[in-house]
């Protein structure tokens, strides 16, 4: 999202991807460097998350503030948990705007067991906690001199400090390290923790997820934004992005069987996303893309007066059907961009 992004609650968690379904958007090596083009992260660095994230997500900052749609985007697209990160580092005197130039994030589904997260299940994330890691150029020294002079919460996690924004008891509380000079860490604490023991080896990383990781690899360096959504949270994007489906019968069978969701978003003089579903068989896939179809073409007519660049952007859609997969392709003018954005078309939270 995108997908950045996200909150407490997942529809504001997850707004980038979601909507990184009509897209833009929700990090440096922590082990050894390696080179990287725009748009990838190493293994080294997605190997940090905990195996158990449900939503992976990664934004190219520095390539997306190059939009002139980047500053109003953002305001409707970035999750509140990264916002508070912002405030957070500004608070320090680092710029998060211009220091922050990438991002990824992972979501860990609350109140949905692991039976539940799997194809064939209804169940859909009702919290989530959230962990990421931010590339910039940061200066640890100053900026943890002056946390201390503030007296701010600190909790120690093997041999990293962790700075509370907040009181440090909530559940809601949101706690960041710096990993070096060029990498922070931020999230809740008992995920941020879990990272630091993935990263000393204690904990299972997301490489050891087989069902995930290979479509995380696939997704990856195909964007400036790109996110992958494990079965819960592509139902969850189901009912957001695509409501009408809902009403069709059947069509919760079909969304229940649904595997995975992959979304990439590449911009240049203009925005073109790329949005797949994975269906549990070549037939769901065939029979969900006609829905995708109707419920289009639906909403398309809803747009029809109050928003013309949606109901143009829809119209232009194209759903096509792919073995198991169903492939949506959406593309947009930097005018049309900016005319959505002003009708708070990317605003999906609750």
């Amino acid at each position: 999202m995108t997908s950045f992004i996200r909150a407490a609650t997942p529809s504001a968690a997850t707004a980038i991807v979601r909507l990184a379904a009509v897209l833009a958007f929700a990090a440096s090596t922590l082990l050894a460097p390696q080179p990287a083009r725009a748009g990838r992260h190493g293994n080294d660095v997605i190997a940090l998350f905990p195996k158990e994230v449900g939503e992976f997500a990664y934004a190219d900052l520095k390539k997306a503030r190059t939009m002139k749609w980047f500053p109003q985007l953002q305001e409707q697209m970035l999750p509140d948990r990264f916002r508070q990160f912002e405030k957070f580092l500004a608070s320090a005197g680092v710029d998060p705007n211009t220091q922050v130039e990438e991002l990824a994030w992972g979501l860990v589904a609350e109140n949905v067991t692991s039976k539940g997260e799997g194809a064939g299940s209804s169940a859909i994330p009702t919290g989530e906690q959230i962990v990421g890691i931010a590339l910039g150029s940061y200066n640890p020294d100053s900026t943890e001199a002056y946390f201390k002079r503030q007296k701010l919460p600190t909790f120690k996690a093997r041999n990293y400090t962790l700075y509370a924004f907040g009181t440090g008891a909530g559940p809601s509380d949101l706690f960041f390290l710096f990993i070096d000079s060029s990498t922070a860490a931020f999230g809740h604490r008992s995920v941020l923790e879990k990272m630091v023991e993935v990263r000393f080896g204690a904990e299972e990383g997301l490489l050891r997820n087989d069902q995930f990781f290979p479509l995380i690899n696939e997704a990856n360096g195909n964007g400036i934004v790109w996110a992958v959504l494990n079965p819960a949270y592509t139902r969850l994007a189901m009912q957001q992005l695509a409501p009408e489906v809902e009403q069709f019968p059947d069509a919760a069978k079909l969304v229940s069987h649904m595997q995975n969701m992959l979304i990439n978003v590449n911009a240049s003089s203009g925005i073109d996303g790329k949005f797949q579903a994975i269906c549990g068989s070549t037939e769901d896939a065939n029979t969900m893309a006609q829905l995708l179809q109707a419920g289009l073409l639906y909403k398309r007519y809803q747009a029809g007066k109050d928003n013309p660049d949606l109901a143009d952007m829809l119209d232009k859609a194209r759903v096509v059907p792919s073995g198991d997969r169903v492939i949506i392709n959406l593309a947009l003018t930097d005018d049309q961009m900016a005319s959505l954005i002003k009708h708070n078309t990317f605003a999906l939270k609750m």
